[in-house]
């Protein structure tokens, strides 16, 4: 538990340069008191306690501002940043070294009892406001951009943005996503959109369809002046007389 705390503790100085003491950390950041207090409460869970620790569970919501179903498993160094608003079902599954901004929602899409919430790998990072719903998979190190709507498997290193989400091009190398800076909000200076490279070639076409309406446009102009003249001057040369 306490081992667990220090780490809790510890995290926030890698991903948030505002924190300045541990003491200033364990006593104003709601991300590290919902997480202490779901550790609790899944405790609870875990001893076939429901109603304790779902009680548990409320009393931290209404501190925190973050709901956690204490039937949700949470690895090590998690790091929720601002917090408030992020709601985690019951059955989703957070590995470690994770980073939830506020507003994020890893919900159900189904009724029906069973895995209906995300699986998170480690090293996700999820931007403020976005969904993630469905017994989905989102892979070691991906990323889902601020309020992205996301309902499909993310694969690792990729990037997904958008309503519904789309995943952007994975990076090329395992080494390069290892050795990649953190980004904030899950938004980086190297995204490459798939619907920006496929407008590229049409907007290339365009301009090349422009030139050529141009030329035939140059074409023809030149031709009926080139009438014009010819008519001018047929009719400006004297007639001939037969004698």
């Amino acid at each position: 538990m306490f081992d667990h705390l220090k780490q809790d503790i510890s995290v926030v100085f890698d991903r948030d340069p505002a924190a300045r003491t541990h003491f200033e950390v364990l006593t104003t950041y709601p991300g590290v008191h919902a997480l202490i207090l779901h550790r609790f409460s899944h405790w609870l869970w875990e001893l076939k306690l429901q109603w304790l620790g779902r009680f548990v569970s409320h009393i931290a919501r209404f501190l925190t501002g973050i709901e956690i179903h204490p039937g949700a498993i949470i690895g090590r160094r998690v790091f929720f940043d601002h917090g408030m608003g992020i709601v985690i079902g019951e059955t989703a599954i957070i590995g470690d070294d994770c980073t939830l901004y506020h507003g994020v929602t890893l919900g159900g899409t189904s009724w029906n009892k069973g895995k209906r919430h995300p699986t998170l790998e480690n090293g996700v990072v999820i931007g403020a406001g976005a969904k993630v719903l469905g017994p989905i998979t989102v892979a070691k190190n991906a990323k889902i951009g601020s309020n992205a709507v996301v309902v499909k498997d993310v694969p690792e290193n990729a990037t997904a943005i958008g309503i519904p989400a789309r995943i952007l091009e994975e990076e090329k190398a395992k080494k390069a996503a290892e050795k990649a800076q953190f980004n904030a909000y899950a938004v980086g200076d190297d995204e490459n959109d798939p619907i920006n490279k496929a407008l590229q070639p049409l907007l290339a076409e365009i301009k090349a369809l422009k030139k050529q309406i141009g030329a035939l446009a140059d074409t023809q102009s030149e031709t009926k002046v080139a009438k014009a003249f010819t008519v001018k001057k047929t009719k400006s040369a004297p007639k001939k007389t037969n004698i």
